[in-house]
This record gives structure tokens, sequence and C-alpha cells, in this order.
């Protein structure tokens, strides 16, 4: 029995307590609030063993017991499995108000039972119940990564809803993840044996939309040489994603409105009546509340669409999924020991600002296992535009750039060796005097460096390219001679 206007919990509820009248009150006024409840005495819980399912279960409530039973014993039985919140229907003396909160003990429910309090405690409970909920589901959805709250309460929100046969629609900036989120929402929907047949509508001409979305019959239009089903009947029996949906034309919209309605359409050409058995998500990056405003989207088509509302964070709004985002990203690489990023950059791309979101990550660490497969990603290594903090300087970083100016050395000399096996070009006469060699090579360096600057307009990466030097070993010579831009 449910009282008037109460929605059941979402959880059940195990009282356990030997006072028989207390016991038959409390389930019948938790059963009235529409909770399913299972109600024991002491001996006949203890007889049940580890056989009781608690998976279910969103609240214990514990009684007196006859038996010489302590309470902490019988609270690490009934946490096996993992922590209940708990109410004690009585008072146990043996409880300090520190147990409570180590047994996860909300409080003590004494009568007379009133509804207001009861729903408070309800309340409670079904928010620890709906926030361990994601958790437990998140094995099941392996292509859904992060442990931020807005992608739990996706998360949350996608088991609530995957079961329940209706209409879908699924917003939010590029790259968020959209097509993920129908794809784990018909997994987890009764229709999951069925087929999830995608569609993006604004890749499809506006001509060809209805063909490709109904099908047509041989002869339908100039091109139709065969009869062909559309994604509406390849979809039957499972569900029809609709992406980019704001990008479908008016005319067309009109159609798709009738076929959500009456669940039955016509190829093009053809005069027999389908049925539509589908189940419908849609998604879209556009505000679609404006464009019907715009008269670019109609609203009676929007209704049918939106009747459970879905909006995906942007990647800018859940930075503390970054680091799953990026081993799971890594993982995911076809060859190789997956990428490791140095803390610096990890809080260089905690910096950026995401426009692409999960898709521009995505493509990132992509190019990033192609250039340094099996790798150590630091500041350096990531592409100029991800580059939000400095490289910090440490002694690793001067032999760094130790090794890099011998390279470049070693590379210009047999660049000049094989343009000039005699030597003969540039040849300079040894004074009689002698002279000191390093001052002599570092004038003509610092000579070799001005032009360089000159001939390249004062821009470094310039000036290092016409000296065959990469661009951080020009600038430490240009800081050894305190050489200045113009």
């Amino acid at each position: 029995m449910q009282g008037p206007d109460t929605p059941a919990a979402g959880f059940e509820l195990l009282i356990i307590d030997d006072d028989a009248e207390r016991r038959q009150s409390l389930h019948t006024c938790f059963a009235f609030l529409g909770l399913s409840c299972h109600a024991f005495d002491f001996v006949t819980w203890l007889q049940q063993g580890k056989r009781f399912d608690f998976s279910a279960v969103g609240l214990v409530l514990i009684g007196e017991s006859s038996l010489p039973i302590a309470l902490g014993k019988l609270i690490a039985e009934l946490d096996t499995q993992r922590v209940q919140p708990k109410l004690l229907a009585c008072e146990w003396p043996e409880l300090s108000s520190d147990d409570f909160a180590r047994h996860g003990i909300l409080g003590v429910l004494e009568p007379p039972y009133r509804y207001a309090q009861l729903l408070d405690w309800l309340h409670l409970c079904g928010r620890v119940h709906a926030q361990r909920e994601p958790l437990a589901l998140q094995a099941e959805m392996p292509g859904f990564v992060g442990q931020s709250r807005p992608i739990r309460d996706i998360r949350h929100l996608i088991t609530q809803v995957a079961p329940k046969d209706i209409s879908v629609l699924i917003t939010g900036e590029s790259g968020t993840g959209k097509e993920v989120v129908a794809r784990c929402l018909h997994e987890h929907s009764t229709r999951c044996s069925g087929p999830f047949v995608p569609v993006n509508c604004g890749a499809i001409p506006s001509e060809l939309l209805e063909s490709e979305l109904f099908g047509h019959e041989k002869g339908a239009f100039t091109g139709a040489i065969s009869s062909r089903p559309g994604r509406f009947e390849l979809a039957n029996g499972g569900t029809l994603f609709l992406d980019e949906i704001g990008d479908m034309p008016l005319p067309m919209q009109v159609k798709l409105l009738r076929v959500i309605q009456e669940r039955q359409f016509e190829r093009v050409g053809g005069s027999k009546t389908l049925e539509a058995d589908v189940r419908i998500i849609a998604a879209t990056h556009k505000n679609l509340e404006v464009m019907i405003q715009d008269g670019q989207f109609r609203e009676d088509l929007y209704y049918r669409l939106n009747v459970f509302p879905l909006e995906m964070p942007a990647l800018r709004d859940r930075l503390e999924d970054l680091p799953l985002l990026i081993h799971a990203l890594s993982a995911q690489q076809d060859e190789g020991v997956p990428l490791q990023f140095h803390p610096t950059a990890l809080a260089s791309l905690q910096r950026h600002s995401w426009p692409g979101n999960v898709r521009e990550l995505a493509n990132l660490i992509e190019r990033l296992g192609i250039i340094h497969p099996g790798g150590v990603i630091g500041v350096a290594e990531l592409p100029p535009k991800f580059r939000h903090i400095e490289d910090p300087q440490t002694p690793q970083s001067d032999m760094l750039a130790w090794f890099a100016a011998e390279d470049d050395e070693r590379v210009a000399l047999d660049s000049i060796k094989s343009a000039d096996p005699e030597g003969l070009a540039g040849r300079v006469c040894l004074p009689a005097e002698g002279l000191n060699l390093k001052d002599w090579l570092e004038s003509r360096e610092q000579l070799l460096i001005r032009q360089a600057l000159e001939a390249g307009g004062q821009v470094v990466s310039r000036a290092a390219k016409l000296l065959h030097l990469r661009r951080t070993t020009l600038v430490e010579k240009m800081r050894k001679y305190g050489i200045e831009r113009q």
C-alpha cells in the first residue's frame, strides 16, 4: 500500500526487531510510503546467514534483541557486503555518540512515527543510495570514464532512464560524448538485444534524409534502382540514435513528428504502412529552445523528443576527470606502452579551455602516441597551444640543453664537411703571434647569430632555422652572449 502522491523511495527496507508489535507498526508505516520491507526477529534473521541479498537495501532498522548479542557484532554482519545506513528503533545503551558515526547509524527513530520525520530519513537514505548506484555500475559502462560530480550525476540518470522505453534528448557541446551516452542507454535498456542504429542528421543532404530514415522503393526517384530499407526498419526492436537533430530541415521534422506520434511510416514511393518499433534517442549541440523562437525547430517535435533531457558537461567543467580520461585514452592506443604524463604536463593540460572537449583530448593523445610512443610527456612535448605553464628549469634541463647544443654543432660541422670536403671555403690564416681560438670562435658565433636575427626579422625561431639550431639552443647562446633582439 502506498500513500497518496508519495513516490517509492527506490530502495528496500530491512527491519530486525524482537518487539513484534513495533516491527509490524514500522512495516505498516514504511509500506504505506511505498517501500518494500523485509521484517525479521533476531532469531529468524540470524538463520538467514549470508543468503539475504543486500543489493537493493537502502536502510536497516534495528530494534531490541532478546538474545545476548552485541550490537557491534550485528553491525559487522550487516556490513559484510557494504556499509548500510541504519536507524535504531530503540535505545542501545552500549553505544556512544562516536559509535553512531563509526557504524553508519543515522539516529534513533522514536514513536510516534510522524509522516514528515519518516520522509526526512528516507530522503537522506535515498541520497546515499543514489550516490552509490553510479559507482556500482561504473564497471558496466567501460566507455564512460570519470568520477567527477557531473559525470556521476549523468551516470545515475542513465541508470534511471535506460530501462524506461521513452525518448531521450542529449544536449551538450560538440565532443562531450553524446553518442557514448546514447550507447550506454541502449546497452542498459530492455532493447539491448536489438540493434543500435546511429544517424547523423547534419551529415546527410536534406533531399536524401527522408530516404535514409524511411527507406525507398525501386523507382521512387532517379537512381533508385532497387528497394532499400531505411534506418527506422534497420533499428526495429532496438534504438535509433538521431545525432545533430538540430540540423534536420523543417519539412523533415514534420514527417519525423508523425512517425513518433503514430509509430508508423511508409517508404519513399511506397504505399505499405510499416510499424516503427524503435526507441528514439536524439542529440544536439544547438540550443533547440532558441531555434524554436527563431522558427527553425518545431516546438511539438521538441516536446516529443525531450521527454527526458540529459545535458552533457563540458570537459572544462570536470577537469578532475582529466587524469582518468588520459589513462583510458592512452590504453586504447593500438601499439606499444601507454603514454605517461609528467605532473607538470597534467597541470598544463588542466589550464587548457578544451573547446573541443573529450574529442580534442582524444586527438591530442593519439598525436602524442604517434610522436612519442610509450614515452613520458612533459610540457615541452605538448603542442604549443597546450603549454599553459613554463617547463621548469632543472639541472636535468641544463643537461638536456647541453646535449642538444652538442648535437646541433655536430650536425652543423657534418653539413660543412659534406658541402666543402677540402675545407677550402672561408680558409683563415693563423697570425704569426697566434690567437685565442675560443674567443675567436665565440666572436664569429656572435656575429653569425646577429646576422641570422637580422635576416629573420628578429624572430628567434626563424634565426634558429637559418643557423640549423634548435630554438632552445639558440636562446641559450643568446643568453650566454647577452644578445637581445632589436
